[in-house]
């Protein structure tokens, strides 16, 4: 079964850990929806921006945090 994982990233790409622990994720929609739910708090706790895996690939990313850049 595959395994959907977001990577948390600073402006600049660097991986940081997320202010909120993400669950583990068995569907794309899954793994969009609990972002949908959380991404305010992950931008406060110093996210900029998110990509999302499904196992090692890179699915999309960098989708940015921050509303202005959306």
């Amino acid at each position: 079964m595959a395994a959907w994982t977001w990577r948390f990233e600073t402006a600049d790409g660097t991986e940081v850990q997320p202010a909120v622990q993400p669950e583990e994720f068995t569907t794309q929609g899954d793994a969009e929806s609990w972002i949908g739910e959380h991404w305010k708090d992950l931008k406060e706790g110093g996210t900029d921006q998110v990509r999302l895996f499904e196992d090692a690939t890179e699915i999309y990313g960098p989708m940015s945090l921050h509303a202005e850049d959306a």
